[in-house]
């Protein structure tokens, strides 16, 4: 007999996942040092800000996706769910690290910083790619037009910035432009790409979008 999903369990576990995410930041922040000794060191905050705020950007996408799937789950969204959070368990040591050597806390060759690009670039591209599957899984199962066409709209809005990602590794990979953090501004292309999908999209579907 086929069962019935639970939503709840899904998010629940998820949310267990991204507030472990968050422990380990705090933890990584080495709290056995007086207040004063912490107070000192700025540079200790800035990253563990700029950190915990991409986490809590990647829980809204989360959020924002179980809400405009009204709650579809298969084994699927199940599998793609859990790849999302193992990925983003790891996704905050690269990024920390690279946060760190722009700041100049930590000294980095240039090879060591384009393997520090690439890594976190990787991240990137894992966990987006998992939104737009969930997405698209999403969009063939809906029986609704109007939430399907949304979803298929997410579903292409996220493969842009799979796409990006993947530019930027191989960016990082050939060296271009390490010294400067190409690989890095690379992902200001993520607006006018997105602006152009969604104004093409805006076209084709004005009464839904």
């Amino acid at each position: 007999m086929k069962l019935p999903h639970n939503i709840g369990r899904v998010e629940a576990l998820s949310d267990g996942v991204f507030a472990f995410a968050a422990t380990l930041m705090v933890v990584s922040l080495d709290l056995n040092e007086s207040w004063l000794d912490m107070a000192d060191k700025g540079l200790n905050l800035i990253t563990f800000a700029v950190s915990f705020f991409v986490l809590i950007g990647l829980w809204t996408v989360h959020y924002n996706y179980f809400r405009r799937s009204e709650g579809y789950v298969d084994y699927v969204i199940i599998a793609f769910n859990s790849l999302l959070l193992f990925v983003i368990l790891y996704y905050v040591f690269p990024l920390k690290s690279l946060i760190n050597s722009w700041l100049g806390k930590e000294r980095i060759t240039m090879e060591g910083l384009a393997d520090l690009f690439q890594w976190y670039s990787l991240g990137f591209l894992l966990i987006f790619l998992c939104f737009s599957l969930m997405y698209r899984r999403a969009y063939k199962k809906s029986k609704s037009l109007s939430r399907s066409i949304n979803l298929l709209f997410y579903s292409r809005h996220f493969a842009i910035y799979v796409a990006v990602g993947a530019l930027s590794i191989l960016v990082a990979h050939l060296g271009i432009g390490i010294r400067y953090g190409i690989p890095g501004f690379i992902y200001v292309l993520l607006g006018p790409l997105c602006y152009l999908h969604a104004a093409q999209f805006q076209k084709k579907y004005p009464n839904i979008l």
